[in-house]
């Protein structure tokens, strides 16, 4: 059942000062529904007006809407009348006051990776599988007495987000895939601020990035997987376990400010596989459930499919339709897998708070965010 789109829902942002805060703020600004009521930040931050605590780092000046709020700590108690909360919180503090959020019944859309693997907490990118919004009665249902309003939502990082929109939209089109290898080049803008030392990014390659690779290996079988009813009666995520999937990252820190791009190999189950020219008709042709529903965050082309040899790049595609989509090239087979191809994602956008914000969107279509 779809719910008619509000006019106007007051919602918050935890981290307000932070990079990922301060693009939540940046998006919600201009946003049709959402309208920004409460700001939470850091003690130090908290007393005073938005322009004064923050250290602007984004292209554009600090909106007008935000400039003389007046940040808060991040108790719930300080953002009374907010229905959703935006969370660009850093890890080290998340937990806790994400899950007291949840506790005084506000819905909660995260970008940290706390609760990434909780079994109760759906980790979404929206335009992949937001139907696991499913279990979330499930997760209030676990309260006493059962939470009415109050749940989290998680999104993926950044580098998983990127190229599973391409995975859905291969498996939706030619079945289960049983192997993928990718290999990423991360911009810095994914270390935050201030990030990675001049001195070791410049002129330089770092191939490590602490956790990366497991995060990729296993969020990419939590989001594409199912959920369905375990032998106690309970929804549970399936892990793409009727079809088991096979998953190698590496993962390397390059000296592009936005944009990470991701080089994929993939095997499909069923043969034979796909040719290059069906890929590439399948991918322009992907349509998720969150443009079809008339969230108004999600991009009009999901997948922007380049035919030209040498795209996508990060200083030419990161930008196009404010980063929400995804830009794939190079789409050819490959000699050990079947197929092969390039994806370039604005990790700052659909890697980040786009992605939670039109997770918030879905809900509010769906009834799931009671407004």
């Amino acid at each position: 059942m779809q719910h008619p789109p509000p006019s106007s829902i007051p919602v918050g942002v935890l981290g307000a000062t932070g990079t990922v805060g301060q693009r939540f703020i940046t998006l919600l600004a201009a946003h049709p529904w959402f309208v920004i009521k409460a700001l939470g930040a850091s003690p130090r931050s908290a007393g005073k007006k938005y322009r004064e605590a923050v250290n602007w780092k984004q292209a554009q000046p600090v909106p007008n809407v935000v400039r003389d709020i007046v940040v808060v700590e991040c108790r719930p108690g300080a953002f009374e009348g907010c229905k959703i909360v935006f969370s660009g919180l850093d890890a080290d503090v998340a937990g806790e006051m994400e899950e007291a959020f949840r506790a005084a019944n506000l819905a909660v859309f995260s970008n940290a990776k706390n609760f990434r693997r909780d079994p109760h907490v759906p980790l979404i990118v929206p335009l992949v599988n937001p139907s696991h919004l499913s279990i979330i009665p499930q997760q209030q249902s676990l309260f006493t007495p059962p939470l009415k309003q109050g749940f989290i939502v998680t999104n993926a990082n950044c580098s998983t987000t990127g190229y599973i929109i391409p995975l859905a939209a291969l498996e939706k089109s030619f079945g289960p895939i049983e192997a993928v290898m990718v290999t990423t080049m991360q911009a810095i803008s994914g270390a935050g601020y201030p990030g990675v030392p001049s001195l070791d990014i410049l002129d330089n390659v770092i191939p490590y990035i602490g956790g990366e690779e497991e995060k990729i290996e296993w969020e990419t079988l939590k989001i594409l997987g199912g959920v369905s009813t375990d032998e106690k009666g309970l929804l549970a995520f399936d892990m793409h376990a009727r079809h088991p999937l096979r998953v190698s990252a590496s993962c390397n820190r390059v000296a592009v400010i936005d944009g990470h791009t991701e080089c994929v190999s993939v095997r499909f189950s069923n043969r034979p596989p796909p040719s290059p020219q069906q890929v590439r008709e399948a991918l322009a042709a992907y349509t998720p459930d969150a443009l079809a529903l008339g969230c108004p965050s999600a991009p009009r082309h999901t997948i922007v499919v380049h035919e030209e040899p040498d795209r996508p790049q990060p200083r030419l595609d990161r930008y196009y339709q404010d980063g929400a989509g995804v830009n794939v090239g190079r789409v050819r087979q490959c000699p050990v897998l079947d197929i092969k191809f390039v994806v370039l994602a604005n990790n700052v956008s659909i890697g980040a708070a786009t992605s939670s914000i039109i997770n918030a969107e879905f809900a509010v279509l769906k009834g799931v965010v009671q407004c």
